[in-house]
Order: structure tokens, then C-alpha cells, then sequence
């Protein structure tokens, strides 16, 4: 799953794009308001996690935006502003959680696994012949033995799932893994693909290449359950 962290604390956003990313997450980091507005507008992302205090545009601001343009992306602020006011008003404007600073991880992970939960934005158990993912766990398995998979891997699956044996361009898949890593080379995103593939091998599910359309996921057998 892809989030989308606004902390402008620069030791903060560090630690927790580091302590999400090996909890599996695809996690973009802005330290500006009116660059998360932008974000916002043109990208899609699973939940936002949105700190109040922002230079370029406030966080509540930002918040404002994003329900006024009818977006329902899950919202959890984090912030060091307690205030009750400050609370009251950031569920008003449609926050769905609150948590102040400072906070213990496993509360944010729980906060976070409860909110994409109730988001109901995608199926939390996937079956693809003899493998299975978890989307809200974030784990996927081999008839029950967990699969090791990178937090790229892991976005790369994300990408294709939804669109089961429809093509998924080769832009949409490197837009989901690389969107914020200006150095990142869209033939890389071939590196990534190749390995999912090869760590899939033998559970049913595998992953097609269409020339000049993409990438898909497909069950060799033609079976798929939910």
C-alpha cells in the first residue's frame, strides 16, 4: 500500500519512512502543505498520514482541500497541537483519527491497519491459485509460508492485483513504486518485476508481460477466489 507522510520534521519524517517502509509500506514523504496539496491532486494514495504545523500551507488547510475536492483517502493527523480546539476542528474537516505527539509505533500501526480496514478500498484477503495477500497485513504467502518480499516487490504485486489478468501499463506500475524517487530510471522497474516473478514461481500466480501495454498477474490455471 501506498502512503503519503506530510512532516516537515526532517529526524521525524526520516525515522518513520524508514520504520514504515520495513513494515512493508510505499511511502512517499513531503515536508510542505502546499506540496501534499499538489500530491493530493494528482496522485492516489491508501492514507495519508498529516502533520498540522507545515510551512507553505497549513495542515488543516490541507485537509480542507483535499475534502472539499471530494477525495475520501483515510486521514490520520499526527500532531503536536493537543488542543481539544485543534482536535474538534481536524475531525470536523474530515480527519479520521487523531493522534498527538508524541506517540508509541505499535498505537500508529494499529491506527493505521484500523483505518485501511474500515476504508473498505481494497479486498483484504486475495486468493491467486496457491497464493494468497493480505492486503491490510500486508503479507503474502505460499500455500501458509510467508513470501519475503521488498517494500518494492510488494508495490509491484499491489499494482497488478486490482487488475487481475488485465494489463497494468509499465508507467503506472513505476508510478506506484518510484513516484517520488526523481532518480529512479522507468527500466528499472523490469528489475523489480523480474524478481516478484521469479519469487512467485510455482504457486499458480504469475506475471505476464505484454509488450508495449505492460505487466500482468494471472493464474496459470484460470481459477481465482476472493
Amino acid at each position: 500500500m501506498r502512503l503519503l507522510l506530510v512532516e516537515d520534521h526532517p529526524d521525524l519524517s526520516k525515522w518513520l519512512v524508514g520504520w514504515l517502509s520495513r513494515g512493508g509500506f510505499v511511502v512517499d514523504a513531503l515536508g510542505r502543505g502546499d506540496l501534499a496539496d499538489l500530491a493530493l491532486k494528482n496522485e492516489r494514495y491508501d492514507l495519508v498520514i498529516l502533520d498540522l504545523s507545515l510551512p507553505g500551507l497549513d495542515g488543516l488547510e490541507v485537509l480542507r482541500r483535499l475534502r472539499n475536492n471530494g477525495d475520501s483517502t483515510p486521514v490520520l493527523v499526527l500532531s503536536a497541537r493537543g488542543a481539544k480546539e485543534d482536535r474538534v476542528r481536524g475531525l470536523n474537516l474530515g480527519a479520521d483519527d487523531y493522534l498527538p505527539k508524541p506517540f508509541e509505533l505499535d498505537e500508529l500501526e494499529a491506527r493505521i491497519k484500523a483505518l485501511l480496514r474500515r476504508s473498505g478500498s481494497q479486498t483484504p484477503r486475495t486468493k491467486i491459485g496457491r497464493l494468497v495477500f493480505d492486503t491490510l497485513a500486508r503479507e503474502v504467502t505460499i500455500d501458509g509460508k510467508l513470501l519475503p518480499l521488498t517494500p518494492r516487490e510488494l508495490a509491484v504485486l499491489e499494482a497488478l492485483v486490482p487488475r487481475l489478468g488485465r494489463p497494468v501499463s509499465r508507467e503506472a506500475v513505476f508510478k506506484r513504486v518510484f513516484e517520488f524517487d526523481s532518480d529512479a530510471r522507468i527500466e528499472s522497474i523490469e528489475i523489480y518485476v523480474h524478481r516478484l516473478r521469479k519469487k512467485i514461481e510455482g504457486s499458480d500466480a504469475t506475471i505476464i508481460t505484454f509488450r508495449g501495454l505492460g505487466y500482468a498477474l494471472a493464474v496459470e490455471n484460470g481459477d481465482r477466489s476472493q
